[in-house]
């Protein structure tokens, strides 16, 4: 039976369990987290930046911050393995960005400030107001700087923001919180980068009481 289960071990780590897991995962970032993954059955398709690599059982595979990466299975396939996200402080955050050009560092502010408030409504006019520069040049360099248009990484940030509230709150309870217009634009959009509904997600999360039986399936 295919399952997948969350579990943190403690602020700055979660592991992520697959098992008999045949979703792909449209192209995202993990802001300000590294990932590590170990696949244990199956095979994995892997693109990072546009260049795709197959990972098949036993082998390992590493993701930096920031990098625009996707997931795909391998001709439909199932597959099992184990991710590590790695929280990293903003020291590390700020030495990768140390290596993008100008346009970043223009940005960069414009991208914080999504990260932090992803709930607020912020228009892209607005945006490129912040940024001082045109929308349709604004979302050109960041889209080039960050892998993802503004839009698409606010909405990727309202997602995350609801993953950390549904710990503590029910799905209805978070969709206004996390930004949404209503708890059918939540689950669309939560569904597309998590591959689960919000609820799902829920009972998908092991608990600290759990968290050491890994076989438990979601409901």
């Amino acid at each position: 039976m295919s399952e997948i289960s969350y579990s943190k071990k403690n602020e700055n780590i979660e592991c992520v369990r697959y098992k008999d897991w045949s979703k792909s995962y449209p192209p995202h970032t993990h802001t300000g987290h590294l990932t590590v993954g170990y696949v244990e059955e199956g095979a994995i398709c892997l693109v990072i930046n546009g260049v795709a690599e197959n990972y098949g059982a036993g082998e390992k595979f590493q993701i930096p911050p920031n990098v625009l990466h996707e997931i795909k299975t391998v001709d439909g396939k199932s597959y099992s393995m184990v991710v590590l996200c790695i929280a990293i402080d903003n020291a590390t955050e700020e030495s990768f960005g140390n290596n993008y050009e100008d346009a970043v560092a223009r940005l960069n502010e414009l991208r914080k400030s999504i990260l932090e408030n992803p709930e607020n409504i912020y228009l892209i006019e607005q945006m490129a107001h912040d940024a001082c520069i045109s929308p349709f040049h604004m979302i050109r360099e960041f889209k080039k700087a960050f892998g993802l248009t503004p839009h698409q990484f606010q909405m990727q940030c309202k997602v995350r923001k609801a993953q950390k509230l549904l710990a503590e709150k029910s799905a209805s309870e978070v969709t206004y919180d996390a930004g949404f217009y209503d708890q059918s634009h939540m689950d669309r959009c939560f569904k597309k980068v998590v591959g689960l509904s919000p609820k799902e997600y829920k009972r998908a999360v092991k608990t600290d009481s759990d968290s050491t039986d890994s076989s438990t399936t979601p409901e």
